[in-house]
């Protein structure tokens, strides 16, 4: 696809006098950028420079005759040297050239060169330029043009152009495709033998949507590469037993991998030094001393070696095509600067080699699926198989999760502790699990989040599927933990909560909530709604799960109280009663030990109990209901749920041996839906007990699953839907954990009913953005460069405000009493007087407020009393404002967060509510739901409703100011903060009494500029 200006300068006589050169600027390196690719691997996109002229000519030359072809329309065996100047020679203006290169050589490159209207080279203002690719055969296919053209084309912009066109020939249809999939707007045409592309380059929702499923395709299948290998290699396990790399490959060996395994051991000796002249061999692998002495493709590496060998370890991975690595190795960003740079230095090494990292300081990765078993990890013991995801910011904190998910019998389908997570992290696996069959809830542990903006972004496209639970860590330390690399935010914990839980997340405390809410999701049905039947043995049980119930924002049903002589039937009765009956949502059975008169237990070791109740669950007709048991001190019912668990039979294509966890999950995981990898594991796994590991601490109280009766399940195929029945009925040990975790449920299946049909930002007919923009251009360009920007006067804010169609109430100034009397005479009596002077403003509370003063004797007798007791005019800067209709006095705010965006605020005004913290946020841009739900979301929000007998406010009309504020916001990034306060509301319309803009230039908008990965 050779661009016109080629053509143009192709064909100029030798006589022609050269151009003059245009100027050089600096090298941009904030152009440089990872990115993932397709198939999952990673490549760097740069821009070339004139060092790079061997690379280029290195990369031509594994470039076919046919691509050649396709590039200049013409044989081009081979570049000239004026050709290989010219395309490492670039002004970084006019003329741009990327490449993306994999292990510092290129694989493709693309280079645009502005233009006028008749093709010829041009500089600003034109705002045209020819854009040409050409990618290395063996790179096709891999997503590499479509990323550069993302990139290049933000390169444009960046430097004023608005346009690309394009000449390909017609059977290019891959670089045709490459163009008309992009999601730009374009035109089409064929000239001359070849077709004519003109794209215009402003970004649509289109091409947003385009750029965002490509990333989470390629994301995904990154993840899925590491979760899914067909060869793993250990490097740095020890010749003698113990140690970190010796544990994972006992481990790996334990869960019964179905790939191949290697060890790897620099200080090994020479293959043919073991037993009888043979390979050397540890735990019954072959061993070797560097990944490049195995002989076959290793797609995993599990690196454990000091962290000063790491290097040599990643380079030796990298030249012999390993895909991805797991870094349990400690000594980076949580250890200190040193560490931090050391981390940075591993992640650009491992990225140069197309590489994904899980680490360093990682704790491992897990995957039950039965065609792949892997567990390289530090946990002894492999999670039984389930349709849980489960991820970790900490060793620790995993061991634990994963000790107590065993014990109460839920199933992983993949565990990740990404320690540091300086590259692979939440995100990526939220990526995965969003359209993984074999994956059903997601629980993530997390004390930092990189990339809030776009973590919010996935957790909300993946709620809408499947349940996103997450609890955070590190809330109240002020800082992120040694080793994460977080940007910084000035919004509270509290706000971030709220984002989270508007954007679908089931925001939960502690870890023990995590395992209660997760087991329940993961096991239940989501209710239906907040109606709870509760039917139980105590009375006095009963009554804490109702009083529970209704802290938590249920409504539960009058207790059905089945006595003390209640026998198991009794209650496999009343749970099949309490199913069938439509006037509840959800069913809470609780049970205490029944002692009879001899001193025996009615129950006896509570077996029975157990078999009643599962009974009732699968009589039911069709699983709508979730069913939770609280019980108490009821050890033998435990002890009988935990002996129901662990006899139950292995489940189809799982032996009992090692790695084999036959807890009560009925459901038969598939892992990612890769297809099965032969078992080419280089030695039967060897025998190995189930190890639980003596420092996991415990969770709070035994929480014990009751396994439904119903037959192990031959594999199905995977569906991305929740499993079709109940598995296990979940049991805790306290009410309120029982309810917290039920009430959690129904929450978010109320935003899941919600998510189906989203809210809408209305479109206002009286909003002139065009003039807005204008405005805000005038301003900014009269300002002096400064990043803080620069706050409205009283008159341009309400200037700005009123293009999008909201009124500030006017307000005079009042320097003197006269001054005072002859802005009454304007505005019209009655009016206020109040203070501004920023101690006293919006402080009522301290005085500085005088209302509905009738006449000109009352206003000067209230400004002679203010500057008495609060200091001189001067001091108080004093304002009349004419009076409006009483009402509630509100706040509305919008600010720009660098980490999470523009967020919308709203709360009452007053010192109790800024004492309480009592204020709701939304993301901008809100949906006519958002705000209505932003309204209501206030503990004082009755005050807006009529309490005590009040007149109720118009609401409509505050849901209205909040979204042309959010549209004021999202139409114009320029404006970093706006705050509306007060905002009296008057059961007919309302009133902005204060009104406070600031304007700065534009923050960068990471979501919305090409894929990729975190900077090193």
């Amino acid at each position: 696809m050779q661009s016109a200006s080629e053509q143009s300068e192709a064909a100029e006589p030798q006589t022609t006098p050269a151009r003059p050169a245009p100027p050089e600027h600096a090298y941009p390196d904030h152009w440089e950028a990872d990115v993932v690719l397709r198939d999952g691997g990673t490549a760097r996109i740069r821009p070339i420079t004139a060092d790079d002229a061997d690379r280029l000519v290195s990369f031509y030359e594994q470039v076919s005759d046919e691509s050649k072809y396709y590039r200049f329309f013409a044989p081009y065996p081979r570049l000239s040297a004026k050709d290989v100047h010219r395309f490492t020679h670039h002004d970084f203006v006019n003329r741009v050239g990327l490449a993306a290169t994999v292990g510092g050589e290129f694989i493709a490159t693309v280079r645009y060169d502005r233009i006028d209207d008749r093709g010829l080279p041009a500089s600003a203002p034109a705002d045209e330029a020819e854009v040409a690719f050409l990618v290395q055969d063996a790179h096709q296919g891999r997503g590499v043009a479509s990323a550069l053209l993302e990139h290049i084309a933000a390169v444009a912009r960046e430097r004023g152009i608005r346009r690309f066109a394009a000449e390909v020939l017609p059977a290019n249809t891959k670089m045709i495709k490459v163009f008309t999939d992009a999601g730009y707007t374009q035109k089409r045409s064929f000239e001359d033998g070849s077709v004519r592309l003109h794209l215009d380059l402003e970004p649509t929702d289109r091409s947003l949507a385009v750029q965002r499923a490509r990333e989470q395709r390629a994301e995904a299948r990154s993840v899925q590469r590491l979760l899914t290998p067909a060869s793993v290699a250990v490097v740095g396990a020890g010749r003698a037993p113990g140690g970190v790399g010796r544990t994972v490959l006992r481990n790996l060996l334990g869960a019964g991998f179905t790939g191949r395994v290697y060890a790897v051991n620099a200080a090994l000796p020479e293959t043919g030094d073991g037993d009888g002249g043979g390979p050397v061999e540890l735990d019954g692998v072959p061993a070797y001393r560097s990944v490049g002495a195995v002989g076959e493709p290793v797609d995993l590496a599990i690196v454990a070696v000091p962290a000063e060998r790491v290097p040599e370890a990643v380079a030796d991975c990298g030249a012999h095509g390993v895909r991805g690595l797991v870094v349990l190795s400690a000594g980076y960003a949580e250890s200190g600067p040193d560490g931090r740079e050391r981390q940075r230095r591993l992640v650009r090494q491992a990225r140069s080699y197309g590489m994904r990292i899980i680490g360093p300081n990682a704790f491992g990765i897990i995957n039950t699926a039965d065609d792949v078993r892997l567990n390289a990890s530090l946990a002894p013991q492999t999670p039984a198989a389930g349709r849980i995801g489960l991820f970790t910011q900490s060793g620790a904190i995993g061991i634990a999760l994963l000790a107590g998910l065993h014990r109460r019998g839920a199933g992983l389908s993949s565990f990740i502790s990404a320690g540091n997570r300086a590259d692979v992290s939440g995100n990526d696996f939220l990526q995965h699990w969003y359209d993984d069959p074999g994956t059903d809830v997601v629980l993530l542990y997390l004390e930092s989040i990189g990339n809030p903006r776009k973590f919010t972004r996935l957790a909300r496209r993946t709620a809408a599927v499947k349940p996103v639970v997450v609890v955070k860590g590190a809330r109240h330390s002020g800082s992120a933990p040694p080793g994460h690399r977080v940007p910084v935010t000035r919004i509270p914990h509290a706000t971030v909560s709220a984002l989270l839980r508007q954007a679908g997340v089931i925001r939960v405390d502690t870890v023990t909530e995590l395992v209660d809410a997760g087991l329940l999701l993961a096991a239940q049905p989501l209710p239906a709604g907040p109606r709870v039947a509760i039917l139980g043995n105590s009375e006095s049980l009963g009554l804490l799960t109702y009083d529970a119930c209704l802290t938590e924002g249920l409504r539960p049903l009058r207790p059905l109280d089945l006595t003390t002589a209640a026998v198991p039937a009794d209650f496999r009765d009343a749970l099949a009663a309490a199913l069938a009956d439509e006037t509840s949502d959800a069913v809470v059975v609780t049970a205490i030990p029944w002692v009879g008169e001899d001193g025996a237990t009615e129950f006896g070791d509570g077996e029975v109990l157990a078999a009643a109740l599962r009974e009732a669950v699968a009589s039911a007709p069709a699983p709508t209901k979730p069913v939770v048991v609280v019980h108490v001190e009821m050890g033998g019912l435990a002890e009988a749920l935990a002996v129901a668990t662990s006899t139950r039979p292995p489940a189809a294509g799982r032996g009992s041996g090692p790695g084999t966890d036959t807890s009560a999950d009925t459901s038969t995981s598939t892992g990612s839906g890769a297809p099965a990898a032969e078992n080419r594991s280089a030695t039967p796994p060897a025998p190995a007990g189930p190890v639980t590991p003596a420092h996991a601490p415990a969770p709070a109280g035994p929480v014990t699953p009751i396994p439904a009766p119903t037959p192990d399940p031959a594999p199905e195929p995977p569906a991305p839907a929740r499993s079709p029945a109940p598995v296990t009925i979940p049991a805790y040990p306290a009410a309120e954990r029982a309810v917290r975790a039920l009430a959690e449920a129904v929450r978010y299946g109320q935003w899941r009913r919600q998510a189906a049909e989203p809210g809408r930002v209305p479109e206002y007919e009286d909003i002139d953005e065009t003039g807005a923009a204008a405005l805000i251009r005038r301003v900014l360009d009269a300002t002096e460069a400064d990043p803080r920007g620069v706050t409205l006067g009283t008159d341009q804010a309400g200037e700005l405000l009123a293009r999008y169609g909201i009124t500030a109430l006017p307000t005079l100034p009042a320097p003197t009493p006269d001054a005072a009397v002859a802005a009454a005479a304007r505005l019209g009596y009655p009016v206020a007087l109040k203070t501004t002077a920023p101690h006293l403003r919006h402080r009522p509370d301290l005085g500085g407020v005088r209302l509905d003063l009738a006449d000109k004797k009352q206003l000067r007798t209230a400004y002679a009393e203010l500057t008495e007791v609060l200091g001189k005019p001067e001091e108080l800067q004093p304002v009349v404002q004419a009076m409006v209709p009483r009402g509630v006095d509100t706040v509305v705010r919008s600010a720009i967060d660098p980490a999470v965006g523009a967020v919308l605020s709203f709360g009452l005004s007053g010192a109790a509510s800024e004492l309480l913290g009592d204020t709701a946020h939304r993301l901008v841009p809100a949906t006519d739901r958002d705000v209505a739900e932003l309204v209501r979301s206030l503990r004082t929000t009755p005050l807006l409703f009529g309490w005590r007998g009040s007149a109720p406010v118009d609401t409509p009309a505050l849901e209205e100011l909040l979204l042309r504020v959010s549209r004021l916001v999202d139409d114009h990034p320029e404006v970093v903060a706006v705050s509306l306060e007060p905002v009296v509301v008057a059961p007919r319309g309302l009133s902005v009494l204060g009104a406070t803009v600031r304007l700065a230039p534009p923050p960068p908008r990471t979501d919305l500029g090409p894929r990729s990965l975190p900077n090193y």
